[in-house]
């Protein structure tokens, strides 16, 4: 048996009881040890530990921004389990185009921000499978348009009950006042990535930071 282990754990027991936690319980305990680790793993203890010049607010809010994108794939891939012909990305292609009679594949792709190869292959899948259609683009002989098939439709229409449930899953227990805050903010967000996505994808990073109007 590992002595020092278990001195360690009533040790940390011992802290976490002194921190003032008003019930201590096992998850309670869970999360304050979860806690102390990220305090450790920290934007500015890294930075601080390697020398380095960091905006803590920009580094802490990235952080947590790639963070709810992992965990997002994972409520999300529970959620579609009993679709598979939603997997991965394919969901948001089918629930963005049933908003459109029609669109260009590569209309569709800016649609979803994604790189022009991952989202053609997305669309192959779709219609592999049946639930997107391809026809002749009337404009231009050399495009394809794309449009939801009735088996899509019945599709959409089937796992939008799952969908809402695990929306509400990746809100979590936000009141509904911080909800609205949050959406506002992830709307600007997104404005100002939309306008980098659609006329400076092919610029470097220096280029990106310059058109964010501030210096800090």
């Amino acid at each position: 048996m590992d002595y020092a282990f278990i001195v360690e754990m009533l040790e940390e027991m011992n802290s976490y009881q002194e921190s003032g936690s008003s019930t201590a319980s096992v998850e309670g305990f869970r999360h304050w040890l979860n806690q102390k680790a990220y305090e450790r793993e920290s934007p500015t203890v890294l930075a601080s530990k390697n020398n380095l010049e960091a905006n803590t607010l920009d580094n802490e809010l990235c952080k947590q921004v790639l963070l709810l994108g992992r965990y997002a794939k994972i409520v999300l891939r529970k959620g579609l389990q009993e679709y598979p012909e939603l997997i991965n990305e394919d969901f948001t292609y089918l629930y963005r185009l049933i908003d459109y009679p029609y669109l260009t594949k590569i209309q569709l792709i800016e649609k979803n921000a994604h790189e022009k190869q991952a989202g053609l292959e997305i669309i192959k899948r779709l219609v592999k499978r049946g639930l997107f259609v391809e026809s002749p683009d009337p404009n231009d002989g050399r495009s394809k348009r794309i449009s939801v098939s009735q088996r899509g439709r019945n599709l959409f229409l089937k796992s939008m009950k799952d969908v809402t449930l695990t929306s509400k899953v990746l809100t979590g227990q936000l009141p509904v006042s911080d909800k609205e805050t949050l959406l506002h903010l992830l709307k600007e967000l997104n404005l100002f990535h939309e306008m980098l996505y659609y006329n400076f994808r092919e610029d470097d990073i220096e280029v990106l930071a310059s058109l964010n109007g501030r210096d800090n």
